[in-house]
């Protein structure tokens, strides 16, 4: 799971991590420094992995985390080639809350269904995304959600998607 170094959404990390930890997967969490890094409700998460060291190999997803922080790698060269990797690896991709702007600038969500914080829908479309407007949009392998109230519906279909 991916986090902004400042401002990711608490619950958009701690939810889902939780279900999938609950059933049974180790998570790692990534961000652009190993310092600890503070969510906007106020919590404090210990990255183990920096961003540019991820391997998707490795990983059977990359999900990245909501928050104002997610604004740290819409215009990031290696959050992009981590989801490119993703998709061309054939490994499930997620992003939450703004986060799916990351996705639609790398240029993945081309063609595809997704959804995203409506605040950013244009950012969407603009990069060739099919904005759907739901609260969690699937499309193959690729998993997109509107925010904070959506955080437990988005994990349980990348549980489903991890258990195909």
């Amino acid at each position: 799971m991916v986090i902004g170094h400042s401002g990711f959404r608490d619950e958009e990390l701690a939810r889902p991590k939780a279900i999938l930890e609950e059933a049974g997967y180790q998570v790692s969490v990534a961000s652009s420094s190993l310092k600890e890094a503070k969510g906007m409700l106020g919590a404090r998460v210990k990255p183990q992995i920096l961003l540019g060291d991820v391997k998707v190999a490795d990983y059977e997803a990359v999900i990245f985390v909501g928050g104002i922080g997610a604004q740290e790698f819409w215009h990031d060269p290696v959050a992009h080639h981590l989801a490119q990797e993703a998709v061309s690896q054939g490994k499930i991709l997620g992003a939450t809350c703004i986060a799916p702007v990351i996705l639609a600038n790398a240029g993945v969500l081309r063609g595809k269904k997704a959804t995203v914080w409506a605040s950013e829908e244009a950012k969407l479309r603009k990069k060739g995304g099919q904005y759907t407007g739901k609260m969690v949009e699937v499309d193959g392998l690729i998993v997109t959600a509107t925010g904070p109230r959506a955080a437990e519906a988005f994990e349980k279909e990348i549980l489903r998607l991890l258990r195909r």
